[in-house]
């Protein structure tokens, strides 16, 4: 009686457990972009997040990603493709203004980041400008004025948090955004202005990074300075008052002579 031998091998001949991914990999030469695992693997965002961050990503710059273009593109509706853009805001990988055109239309300004962590850094740490040293005592003030006081920067950035617990930043994220802030204040910003268009307009959805969300603001919506006042006009000054050498009435004129009324009729002519 002949031995019964099984139907199918218990492992797979390629000597491990099948299931899983295996990967066929051919390199790419031209038409590619590279994404980061970060992206790819977000724990926290939606497929349709992560597959519309890959494709804006790949696209030139300039090219138009409203959600009624990306709709059109893509079988998600508007309702979709507007929460995937909100969850790519508020995770760093997008920012999104409004501008205001020469012409008065106001368009969409979209920022894409594919190392939304290192762009804050990079912003956070950029060095402000140098300060002037204080005049020594009996010296002449400066022309410029002075900087604005870190101290008012970072109690902008600390009451944040009173308008919305989102905005809740560390002690060292305070510091590395004080510059920043500076900055506007310089500018003759009140600290009121800087406080009210870093909180207008939030998105609705959870903020996981409020430091590279604030330093994305800071940054792309820093006013120009203020223009330097028009000096007034120099005063002209009348002619110095002269004693008349005919009549001793008096006269304004640039040099002693004769009054008008003196002179020779040639010469008053």
């Amino acid at each position: 009686m002949t031995e019964q031998q099984p139907s199918a091998p218990t492992r797979a001949e390629s000597g491990h457990s099948a299931g899983g991914v295996e990967h066929v990999n051919e390199p790419h030469h031209d038409q590619f972009v590279v994404v980061g695992n970060d992206l790819a693997q977000h724990p926290e965002l939606s497929l349709t997040a992560i597959g519309l961050a890959v494709h804006i990503q790949s696209l030139p710059a300039r090219t138009p990603v409203g959600i009624k273009t990306l709709a059109a593109k893509f079988p998600e509706g508007e309702i979709r493709v507007a929460a995937a853009l909100r969850e790519l805001e508020a995770h760093g990988y997008l920012a999104r203004t409004k501008e205001r055109l020469h012409s008065g239309r106001v368009v969409t300004r979209t920022i894409s980041y594919n190392r939304p962590g290192v762009a804050a850094a990079r912003a956070a740490m950029r060095p402000a400008a140098p300060r002037p040293a204080p005049p020594s005592p009996g010296s002449k003030a400066s022309a410029s004025a002075p900087s604005a006081a870190p101290d008012a920067a970072r109690d902008v950035l600390a009451g944040l948090r009173a308008h919305d617990p989102r905005l809740l930043l560390a002690e060292r994220d305070v510091h590395r955004l004080a510059p920043a802030v500076s900055a506007w204040l310089d500018r003759g910003v009140p600290p009121a202005a800087v406080r009210r268009t870093l909180t207008n307009g939030l998105p609705k959805d959870p903020i996981l990074n409020p430091a590279a969300f604030l330093a994305h603001r800071l940054q792309a919506l820093l006013p120009p300075p203020l223009p330097a006042p028009a000096r007034p006009p120099t005063p002209v000054r009348p002619d110095p008052l002269q004693t008349c050498e005919g009549c001793d009435r008096a006269f304004r004129s640039p040099c002693p002579g004769r009054c008008r009324d003196c002179r020779p009729v040639g010469v008053a002519a």
